[in-house]
């Protein structure tokens, strides 16, 4: 069985993403329903969401909107991580309210899309050191340039569990260049991040991609940080732009399990499961 570790909800109805007008091919909504169906087909028995970059000013509202569904799916979505903007004053705040809700499993700030230098503000890495003690972790979304930038936040922090989005986001479609498997050792380094073998169809050429497409990549990941320092995620539902003819969580997941061929049970569980449990006590 699975532990989705990065599902994402969109509802239009109930939040706004001002993000999705500018990318076309999401701006649509994206149910827990029409979720549910497919991942438990594929062996999936549980999820945790990883915030949608709803307005800032529905942080909370995304919050209370993902621990409804929860509630209401008989806690499938194990818990969330949440948005946030550590670049700002009011974030010890925000922090302390987040604590008192068990249902808050970690943060997101993405970071890809924002200025390089941004992670290096003073305030906002005053505020990353925070989260020490807590026990939340807190999700790295970088391109491969900022991979230095990672890693200095890490050192940082050196008792927050960082966890690397989306395999550090390799440009598969160009090649697998030399900058980002370096970035990927190097970042490895520290004990204190965790991989995440996910989002990866994403960037592969949608129409010709397979399973020896990827495998250099994930397999890099998993060689660099170890079997206890990886987990498992669907970016449900950007891995369905993969697919153009449909099934791209299916067919991400059966990729998964194609490129573990070999591999020992225990080694499997640890990537599957049993590491997102240990790191987020599900």
């Amino acid at each position: 069985m699975l532990i989705d570790t990065h599902l994402h909800l969109i509802d239009k109805k109930a939040l706004n993403y001002p993000w999705l007008a500018s990318f076309p091919p999401l701006d649509r909504d994206y149910l827990f329903a029409t979720y549910r169906q497919e991942a438990e087909r594929c062996g999936i028995s549980a999820a945790l969401h990883m915030e949608a970059d709803a307005a800032p000013d529905l942080m909370h509202a995304e919050t209370d909107y993902i621990q409804k569904t929860a509630q209401q799916s008989g806690h499938f979505i194990k818990g969330a991580m949440v948005s946030c903007r550590p670049e700002d004053e009011d974030f010890p705040d925000y922090l302390q309210q987040q604590q008192k809700n068990g249902f808050v499993k970690g943060f997101r700030r993405v970071l890809h899309v924002m200025p390089d230098d941004l992670s290096e503000n003073p305030l906002f890495r005053e505020n990353i050191k925070r989260i020490q003690g807590t026990g939340l972790t807190f999700d790295l979304c970088i391109l491969p340039h900022q991979t230095s930038k990672a890693a200095a936040l890490a050192d940082v922090a050196p008792d927050v569990t960082f966890i690397l989005d989306h395999c550090g986001i390799p440009d598969i479609k160009s090649g697998a260049p030399e900058s980002w498997k370096e970035g990927i050792t190097e970042l490895s380094k520290r004990s204190n991040v965790v991989a995440k073998i996910s989002g990866v169809v994403a960037y592969c050429d949608a129409d010709s991609w397979n399973v020896g497409t990827l495998r250099p990549y994930v397999e890099h990941v998993i060689a660099a940080f170890g079997w206890d320092r990886v987990v498992w995620g669907s970016d449900w539902p950007v891995c369905t732009l993969a697919s153009p003819a449909g099934g791209g969580l299916s067919a991400w997941v059966a990729a998964t399990h194609a490129l573990l061929e070999g591999c020992s049970e225990t080694e499997k569980a640890r990537l599957l499961s049993e590491n997102a449990r240990r790191i987020w006590k599900l």
